[in-house]
């Protein structure tokens, strides 16, 4: 059966409307259905099911949910953003930056751009209105900030990738330290540009920081100091060889309940229940839909995709710069009608032959990818930090996505130089 069918067939059940996950699970098993001598038949894609889901860095997934969804629910977001305003409040844009930088150390707990856009925008977007800030502005900022939730580490693509491709899951977070920081500041910079032309109200804003000041240094830092710990306990574990990946997720559960219920006292144990259920259900549909790429992308290589994609590919761009170019397009595309999870999965395989045949370095290119896939999150239509932004404040989608084009620009901006400048990613590995 062609390659080519498959992907049209696979684009129309998602056009109907039909579940990821069982559109991956139903396209695998279609080229048994026409050519009974084709090896992966309905046994076979069970089988590859169940192996993909059979793997330890896969664990550390549904850990450093459960982990994201405790600290979502004790408070550690507004602990975070006070620590940020009490420093830059009072600064041009200062309130705007303080949501970022917190996106960006929320980003290091939760692994996860939508669980960063809920736990952060539910927080700071009434604050910053209450400050003055336009509305849909605000909201669009935490959309697009919530994205480097995936890229900080740790961060749940990157484990999808790195269990995909046999690439070192530690170094792939090594790696999304530096652009994480890069985003972050363009992001900041913009948000400077934006505050500097239409102005702020500063009484408003110097009086909370005043506030927040009149506390003093060390109570705010008291306050502040174990949600500030979490990321260096989650990295530090990781980075001095004392735990893998997924031994810091569970840690990163225990620090989580340790401070939410006995330093924080922001949970009671009654709580804990609806929490471990919140979480099971965010993991299941996930793990649904991972086990069923797992088996479309074996079905694939069977099938030989990913060498007749490398092969058209670089016969018809020889250049590495021109073939990097059509990558980032088609992956910005994806991520515009297709979840990360999926996209990784599928598409990893598949270009791993060409990047390789073009010298680029695997982790490297596992940056490039999910960066990509992280501007899907603020791109219609799919755009899930956009939905869950809205449901935040009752902003429509549209309004969002056309306020946050600014914004997406600088990660475009930033996605040029961490594509074509390969010491950004690597010079931490």
């Amino acid at each position: 059966m062609s390659a080519g069918i498959l992907f049209v067939l696979f684009f129309v059940l998602l056009a109907f409307a039909i579940p990821i996950s069982s559109t991956l699970g139903i396209v695998s098993i279609v080229p048994s259905l026409l050519n009974s001598s084709f090896p992966a038949n309905g046994q076979y894609v069970i089988r590859a099911m169940f192996a993909g889901m059979d793997s330890f860095p896969l664990l550390a997934v549904p850990m450093f949910i459960l982990s994201g969804i405790l600290m979502a629910r004790g408070g550690v977001s507004k602990k975070l953003f006070n620590v940020f305003s009490y420093f830059i409040g009072d600064k041009t844009a200062g309130m705007p930056c303080a949501v970022v930088i917190t996106c960006l150390f929320y980003g290091a707990i939760s692994g996860s751009a939508p669980a960063t856009v809920a736990a952060v925008g539910s927080m700071t977007i009434p604050i910053l209105i209450n400050l003055g800030y336009d509305k849909v502005f605000t909201t669009a900022l935490v959309a697009v900030a919530g994205g480097l939730g995936v890229i900080i580490p740790p961060s749940i693509p990157f484990i999808i990738y790195g269990m995909s491709t046999g690439t070192s899951v530690g170094e792939l977070f090594i790696a999304g330290v530096v652009p994480g920081l890069l985003i972050g500041s363009l992001l900041m910079l913009y948000a400077y540009y934006y505050c500097k032309k239409n102005g702020e109200d500063k009484e408003k804003i110097n009086a909370s920081v005043k506030e927040l000041r009149d506390k003093g240094f060390w109570a705010v830092m008291k306050d502040s100091s174990w949600a500030l710990l979490t990321p260096v306990i989650i990295l530090g574990s990781i980075y001095s060889g004392i735990a893998s990946p997924t031994e810091a997720a569970v840690f990163s559960v225990i620090y989580a309940l340790i401070i939410s219920l006995f330093v924080y006292k922001s949970l009671e144990v009654k709580d804990l229940w609806k929490i471990f259920v919140e979480a099971v259900r965010t993991y299941t549909p996930l793990l649904f839909i991972i086990s069923a790429a797992i088996a479309f992308s074996r079905v694939l290589t069977l099938l030989q995709v990913p060498q007749t994609v490398a092969a058209a590919i670089t016969s018809t761009f020889s250049g590495k710069v021109a073939i990097l170019l059509i990558i980032n397009a088609f992956l910005l595309f994806v991520g515009m009608v297709m979840d990360t999870t999926p996209a990784i999965l599928i598409l990893s395989p598949i270009f791993m032959p060409i990047i390789q045949a073009i010298g680029v370095n695997p982790i490297h290119f596992g940056v490039i990818m999910v960066v990509n896939l992280a501007i899907g999150f603020v791109t219609p239509p799919v755009g899930v930090n956009l939905f869950v932004a809205s449901s935040l404040t009752g902003v429509p989608v549209m309004n969002i996505a056309r306020k946050a084009i600014p914004l997406i620009v600088m990660f475009l901006i930033a996605l040029l130089f961490i594509t074509f400048i390969p010491a950004i990613s690597l010079v931490l590995v």
